[in-house]
Order: structure tokens, then C-alpha cells, then sequence
């Protein structure tokens, strides 16, 4: 467990999950493949996320935004390891983000031959129904 500061604002699976706009079952599902962790429940308690864990979740969730796999997710967390240091896993980030970027970028120019072509087919049948109605 984190120190006692940190246990004093622990914040309840369901209040975090209205919070940041995810629900309950994807923060269990993301703590079950090993992104994310929760504080120790005692007693049956339900999960209790610190800010430390509200940080790295949020932190979860623009990696996802950004398009990160589940599993490129998962090897960053392990990169990240028991010593909980950022410098372990930037290197891993960067190239992750990298290959990302030329995903992006052959997406976006197959959208832009994509759209030519739809622009040109427009102009064929537009010619082609405007000599029809002539």
C-alpha cells in the first residue's frame, strides 16, 4: 500500500469510473491484464484507486486515446517494472508513438487517394448525367 496521506483519499472504484468516464468494468478489465493496479482491499471492500493509480489510469486512458494496444500497453507496464521508474519505459513510449505516427500517416494518405478518387468519380458522373439531360 501507498503511504497514509495517499490511503486517506482513496477513491472508490464506481466514483472513479463516473469520474473520468469509463465504466467499472473496464477499469476491472484493464486491472485483470495488468495495466492498471488498485490499493488493497480489505475485507471485501470494493477496488480503491490512490491518486498515485488515478494518475497512471489517466495516464492509461490518453495512451489509449492515442491508439495503444492492449498489449503495447501491457509491455510499457512491464518496461515500467517494480522499480516504478519513467526513464525504464520512455525510451519504449517514443517507439511505440513513432510507429503509431507512420500508421497515421499511411492511413491519412490512403484517405487522400481515396478522396481524389471520389472526387473524380463525382466529376465523371456529374459530366455524364449533365450530357443525359442536354
Amino acid at each position: 500500500m501507498k503511504n497514509t496521506e495517499e490511503n486517506n483519499s482513496i477513491i472508490a472504484i464506481g466514483d472513479l469510473a463516473k469520474c473520468i468516464g469509463v465504466t467499472t468494468r473496464t477499469l476491472r478489465y484493464w486491472e485483470e491484464v495488468g495495466i492498471i493496479e488498485s490499493e488493497e482491499r480489505l475485507g471485501g471492500a470494493n477496488r480503491g484507486y490512490s491518486p498515485y493509480y488515478v494518475r497512471r489510469i489517466k495516464f492509461i486512458m490518453k495512451l489509449k486515446e492515442l491508439g495503444l494496444t492492449i498489449k503495447e500497453m501491457q509491455d510499457l507496464y512491464t518496461m515500467y517494472g517494480e522499480a516504478k521508474q519513467t526513464s525504464q519505459m520512455i525510451p519504449k513510449l517514443i517507439a511505440i508513438l513513432d510507429k503509431h505516427t507512420r500508421m497515421v500517416d499511411e492511413k491519412v494518405a490512403r484517405l487522400h487517394s481515396l478522396r481524389k478518387e471520389i472526387v473524380e468519380y463525382r466529376q465523371r458522373m456529374a459530366e455524364k448525367y449533365s450530357c443525359s439531360n442536354s
